[in-house]
């Protein structure tokens, strides 16, 4: 199919996990995609695995949580490829710890990039959704946005706050004809995760299983069924829906 037809795509944080997928997916889909990312070498292999197959893709990088790089990634996009239909907010840092344990240089920082950096892009590329009097918004989110975890404080903190960035966004927005939604994942089998598993010192394996009991569907989730999820949020198929928010966890949060 080519839900994403001739649109022009922005996907931040694409250089691997839940992004790459994303942008692998909606170039499948038609889409011309913009691979943007703080890590030169990852980011321009996406764009190689995409291009290889004859599908149109470009690498740029870009500090989401720096207002001036960000306006150097949608200027120099659409100067590439044309106005922008379609951002996904992707980009993620993800420090954790406990309130007593975290500095202001981590808050900085997550916020910094999972809140501030998401607005900035948002900021960024809305003149281009005028000329084509419509855009569409997809925020990526977590189920930390609304559960608590243990030692947690400051990455849930900040998931929570894209949440209700955008509510407050699609309210605003919606007289503009510009959509804006997000996906919330459970546990995913991404590069943060092993790195997460790393830092506490546990077995990759072991680890796997038991993420993966949180769900009901006893396993970890792969990156490209969020991929999916965005794609709808993405394409006309969800045109009467903005401002939502939706849970791809395997079932792990219904209780």
């Amino acid at each position: 199919m080519n839900r994403l037809k001739s649109k022009n795509v922005i996907v931040t944080g694409s250089g691997n996990g839940i992004g790459a997928s994303i942008a692998k997916l909606f170039s499948n889909e038609g889409a011309n995609v913009v691979v943007a990312d703080i890590e030169d070498f990852s980011g321009k292999k996406i764009v190689e695995d995409i291009t290889n197959i004859g599908n149109k893709a470009i690498y740029r990088n870009v500090d989401t949580s720096n207002s001036e790089s960000v306006k150097n990634l949608i200027q120099s996009s659409i100067e590439e490829i044309g106005e922008i239909d379609i951002l996904i907010n992707n980009a993620a840092a993800f420090v954790f710890g406990t309130v007593e344990t975290i500095t202001n240089d981590d808050w900085s920082k997550v916020f910094g990039v999972n809140v501030i950096g998401y607005a900035n892009c948002v900021r960024e590329v809305l003149p281009s959704f005028r000329e084509n009097n419509k855009g569409v918004i997809v925020n990526i989110a977590s189920v930390s946005s609304f559960i608590a975890q243990p030692e947690f404080v400051p990455y849930n903190s900040s998931k929570g706050a894209v949440l209700q960035l955008t509510r407050c966004l699609a309210m605003d927005l919606a007289k503009e004809n510009i959509r804006v939604n997000a996906v919330s994942p459970g546990s995913i089998k991404t590069r943060a995760t092993d790195i997460h598993i790393e830092r506490l010192g546990l077995d990759h394996e072991e680890s796997y299983r038991e993420f993966g009991k949180d769900a009901l569907l006893n396993r970890m989730g792969r990156p490209e069924e969020i991929a999916y999820g965005a794609l709808f949020l993405a394409s006309d198929e969800s045109s009467f829906m903005t401002g939502t928010n939706m849970i791809i966890d395997g079932g792990a949060s219904i209780d």
